[in-house]
């Protein structure tokens, strides 16, 4: 059974937080979507441009700036853009991702490094110009990296996504230490299977069967509550928290 969509609490009232990959029907949608109802100033992103300003125009009240993570220049016009329209940032939720599936194998160097340069290079790029921003505005702020369980755990055809969720694990570590003296958080959620449209595409129907099996509700997340996890690593009251992956699973081994 879905548990009930519970209403904003105002967690994040007042609050700039910009999220990347904001586009699509996931988990990135749905964060944008709950940061509005928690009373923050969303600014969303996204590499699709046509898709970008169709969420935007759903949400309603959001400002929407294209950006390719694999693109230094753009990511530091998106902070950039995200600063200029509201005069300071708060949050940056780094939810850009490639998944896929393919053995190694078979797995081309390129097919390797653009989920590599997409999930992990492209978080660490969101990460060091966000970090930069909080300490010009004299320090604070929080950001929430999307991981994933496969950082942990074995699956086969996921060496190149788990060797990046394993990355963005190590990278929340290691940065959060590097932050903390400017006061700033680094955290990231580990969800196991969140489903929406586009993971239906890209996943066979054997494989999302046999992941829900191992989901001890038997279904898979709604997108809303991995993003319910990361609106509570983003606003205050996480404020002791920093440098930990929180896992979003009912899963078993």
């Amino acid at each position: 059974m879905i548990p009930q969509y519970p209403p904003g609490h105002d967690l994040l009232a007042g609050k700039v937080v910009v999220v990347t990959a904001a586009a699509g029907t996931g988990i990135g949608s749905a964060v944008a979507k709950r940061c509005l109802e928690e009373g923050a100033n969303v600014v969303i992103s996204d590499w699709h441009e046509r898709r970008l300003k169709e969420k935007a125009a759903e949400l309603g009240d959001v400002h929407a700036i294209p950006c390719d993570v694999t693109q230094e220049d753009q990511v530091q016009a998106l902070i950039d853009g995200a600063a200029a329209r509201f005069g300071r940032l708060d949050v940056l939720v780094n939810n850009a991702g490639l998944g896929g599936t393919k053995s190694v194998l078979e797995m081309t160097d390129d097919e390797w490094s653009k989920v590599l340069d997409i999930t992990l290079t492209g978080t660490f790029r969101c990460t060091r110009a966000a970090l930069k921003q909080f300490v010009a505005q004299g320090g604070g702020g929080a950001i929430v990296n999307n991981a994933s369980v496969v950082g942990w755990r074995a699956q086969a055809g996921q060496a190149h996504y788990a060797a990046a969720k394993a990355g963005v694990m190590a990278l929340t570590r290691c940065s959060a230490l590097d932050a903390a003296g400017h006061g700033v958080r680094i955290n990231a959620v580990a969800p196991s299977l969140a489903m929406h449209p586009f993971l239906a595409k890209v996943t066979s129907d054997e494989l999302l069967e046999d992941l829900t099996k191992r989901e001890a509700f038997g279904r898979a997340a709604e997108p809303w509550e991995v993003a319910n996890v990361m609106v509570f690593l983003a606003s205050d009251y996480a404020g002791y928290l920093t440098g930990e992956v929180v896992s979003v699973s009912s899963q078993h081994p």
